[in-house]
């Protein structure tokens, strides 16, 4: 089974940092692309990073210079380090499977873990 497992958030204060994980089970992410996206309340889910395989990364400018993707393939692993944080990065952050390798075509989701920036 296809199992996709965020882990890592919580309540940070502006300009703090935390780290997600997203492990993956049931298929190996060697060769798949894998985003991470994020909704906040009242808005559209946005996709924000990406890495590929061969480890190219896509960042969204809201993003760009404070979060970095990684990826522990003998982990079976993807991280996203965010740095300093900031209110408007509150939200329910998801990761997801793109089996083709494009960074477009999500296939399998997480269930999502919650980042909240507040003093």
């Amino acid at each position: 089974q296809v199992q996709l497992v965020e882990s890592g958030g919580g309540l940070v204060q502006p300009g703090g940092s935390l780290r997600l994980s997203c492990a993956a089970s049931g298929f190996t992410l060697d060769y798949s692309a894998i985003g991470w996206f994020r909704q906040a309340p009242g808005k559209e889910r946005d996709g924000i990073i990406c890495i590929s395989s061969d480890g190219r990364t896509y960042y969204a400018d809201s993003v760009k210079g404070r979060f970095t993707i990684s990826r522990d393939n003998a982990k079976n692993t993807v991280y996203l380090q965010m740095n300093s944080l900031k209110p408007e990065d509150t939200a329910v952050y998801y990761c997801a499977c793109d089996q083709a390798d494009t960074c477009e075509d999500y296939a399998y989701w997480g269930q999502g873990t919650q980042v909240t920036v507040s003093s």
